[in-house]
């Protein structure tokens, strides 16, 4: 029994899904003729109460769409220093978009209004046009911390009051609306556009949804065109996507269970030195000054428990629905042996 907690992206289609796969009425997507593409688009759009959505091979490309459209060459991008779309696309702003990145430290990758509004530059020409702030909710490496409803709010009328855009990577939003009893709508409500992967916690092999309004879309059809992934028979993948929104939704819940009895576990070893306050489906811990994160990670591999070292101190775990209860209990065991 192998034991893959290095990502919520290794999961394998269920059968069930893979029958609906199987099953998918399909056409030509550039063409707008993929019937599974286009329930797909209008079933997440109607979801968050948005006009329009595009079907994207991978959350960077639809994350980094939407950075496009929203910004020109020169502007500035507020994000948190730990972002998602600043740390692990590439670099892409820059080389997409042409824009900058203004970083914030937030807490655990969350953001504050008075932050935001503080880094917006002055209507200045010697200083780069701010024109967008990008959040990340789920946090990655701020352990899967969500953000407060709350906050979202201060911050949508901060963009407002500056005429700002605001783009929510929500690649594990699913995680977030489970976690905290929020619905997909309220946070439709608060964003210029969100991108929302498939293919973590939702089990799908490969996809995400970009969401926004009718005009936003239009745009985001060209771009996505331009960076190579117009896909022609993609209902295929579409069809796992719908069968995700209708059924691994609510199962969220379990994985966000079995992340806490990890950490439990953890908090009780003898390597840890600390573990991050567990929201959602991920875990990120500390190790001990005598030991290292990867020893820790080698050690785990020995007894089939895969994990990912985050830095040379963190490790981070990560639940998903290919994780039965009894592959955590054998983590657990695993963690008490070490």
């Amino acid at each position: 029994m192998i034991v893959d907690l290095r990502s919520d992206t290794v999961t394998r289609p269920t059968p069930a899904m893979l029958d609906a796969m199987m099953k998918a009425p399909v056409g030509d997507d550039v063409f707008g003729e993929d019937p599974s593409v286009n329930k797909l688009e209008s079933m997440a759009a109607a979801l968050f109460g948005m006009e329009a959505a595009l079907y994207c091979p991978t959350g960077t490309m639809s994350n980094q769409v939407g950075i496009k459209v929203h910004t020109q060459p020169g502007d500035e991008v507020i994000c948190d220093r730990t972002a998602h779309v600043y740390q692990y696309e590439g670099g892409g702003i820059a080389f997409n978009a042409g824009a900058q990145v203004r970083l914030l430290d937030g807490e655990r990758g969350r953001v504050s209004a008075q932050q935001v509004l503080e880094a917006i530059n002055p209507d200045d020409v010697h200083k780069a046009r701010t024109s967008l702030v990008c959040l990340e909710n789920t946090a990655n490496r701020g352990g899967g911390s969500c953000y407060d409803l709350t906050t979202i709010q201060q911050i949508r009328q901060v963009c407002d009051d500056q005429q700002l855009h605001l783009h929510l990577d929500g690649a594990r939003l699913f995680n977030a609306l489970v976690a905290r009893g929020e619905s997909a709508r309220q946070h439709g409500e608060l964003f210029h556009s969100i991108s929302v992967c498939l293919n973590k916690g939702l089990g799908c092999p490969v996809g995400s949804i970009l969401i926004s309004s009718a005009a936003f879309i239009k745009k985001a059809r060209r771009i996505r065109k331009v960076f190579g992934g117009g896909m022609r028979q993609a209902g295929y993948m579409a069809a796992a996507g719908i069968y995700a929104l209708e059924n691994h939704v609510e199962r969220l819940a379990i994985d966000h269970q079995h992340a806490q009895i990890l950490a439990d576990a953890l908090g009780q070893s003898s390597f840890t030195a600390g573990v991050l306050p567990v929201e959602t489906n991920i875990v990120i811990f500390e190790v001990k000054a005598n030991r290292t994160a990867a020893e820790i990670v080698e050690r785990l591999k020995e007894n089939q428990v895969k994990a990912i070292a985050f830095s040379p101190t963190q490790i981070r775990l990560v639940l998903h629905l290919d994780i039965t209860r009894e592959m955590v209990e054998h983590t657990v065991k695993v963690i008490g042996s070490l």
